[in-house]
This record gives structure tokens, C-alpha cells and sequence, in this order.
């Protein structure tokens, strides 16, 4: 069975799983970076002080995430192959989702 998606001059740029690995790769690391994350997002609701909800702001701190997650599911599907993106997102999230969980433990 061939896997779905759309090619674009000999790239596969909407493939279902390339979407769901950036995906969870920005969690797994927003997760795992999270003071990071809060630092980006308190400075952009600074700088749009115009926006009350801050929900720029929110959105705005998560594309270096997004970035970052690009790229290691590209170097990760050039070494290791298409399939393994998904799993090691699903482990980066495990790990980051982990991590969150000790720092807001161990602040108590």
C-alpha cells in the first residue's frame, strides 16, 4: 500500500505523517523547554500589549517551536527513514510531557 500525500517538484509536502510528527515534535519540545516557551511568550504579550487576551502572543511563541520540530523531522527522516518520525515524536512528547511534570513537582 503507498502512502498518501502531494508532491510538489518531487517533494512530498502534504504527507499525513510529516504533519503529525512537526506536530508532536513541537509539543514533545515546547514541553521539554517549557521555561523557554514561558519566557518567548511573556516577552511577545509585552511587546503586543494591544492585544488583551494575549492570544498572539501564545501563538507567536510556538514558531520557533514549529521551526525547530521541521527540522528534526527532516534530519530524522533522512537517517532513520519516514516511519520513524512519528515514534520519536510520540517519545519526545513522553519525555517532555515527563520533564513538565518533575519541574512543576519539585517547584512545590
Amino acid at each position: 500500500m503507498e502512502a498518501m500525500g502531494v508532491e510538489f517538484g518531487g517533494l512530498e509536502a502534504i504527507r499525513p505523517s510529516l504533519w503529525a510528527a512537526t506536530a508532536l515534535w513541537s509539543l514533545g519540545l515546547m514541553w521539554g523547554l517549557s521555561p523557554l516557551h514561558r519566557h518567548l511568550q511573556e516577552g511577545w504579550e509585552k511587546q503586543l500589549s494591544w492585544d488583551p487576551s494575549g492570544a498572539l502572543a501564545s501563538l507567536l511563541s510556538v514558531i520557533p517551536f514549529l521551526l525547530a520540530a521541521a527540522v528534526v523531522v527532516a534530519f530524522t527522516e533522512i537517517s532513520l527513514g519516514k516511519s520513524w518520525a512519528v515514534s520519536w515524536g510520540l517519545i519526545a512528547c513522553v519525555g517532555g510531557g515527563l520533564y513538565e511534570l518533575g519541574r512543576r513537582d519539585n517547584a512545590r
